[in-house]
């Protein structure tokens, strides 16, 4: 009985677990690109750009995220023009 007892709770954490899984990948590109460009602003990463790409076609860029269902990717690149992104000190409050 006792082994039971702990299949059933093991087979209902992970159907939670999976669940939790499926709504992480379906984040919208849009709102993660935002998260992850907040994360590097707070550690003061400067001169990067993000971009969202389809699946497969990220090129030399790194992958750090995946949205929208794993049908697009978000790649970081380092070395951005400085037009592109501002640097953590412009958008703080003075």
């Amino acid at each position: 009985m006792k082994k039971l007892t702990a299949v059933i709770a093991v087979l209902g954490m992970s159907v939670c677990a999976a669940g939790q899984a499926t709504q992480t990948a379906r984040k919208p590109c849009e709102d993660l690109k935002a998260e992850i460009a907040k994360k590097l602003d707070d550690k003061g990463v400067v001169g990067y750009t993000l971009d969202i790409v389809d699946k497969g076609k990220e090129g030399d860029a790194k992958v750090i995220g995946s949205c929208d269902g794993g049908t697009k990717s978000i790649t970081y690149t380092r070395g951005a023009a400085a037009s592109e992104t501002k640097p953590a000190e412009e958008k703080k409050p003075q």
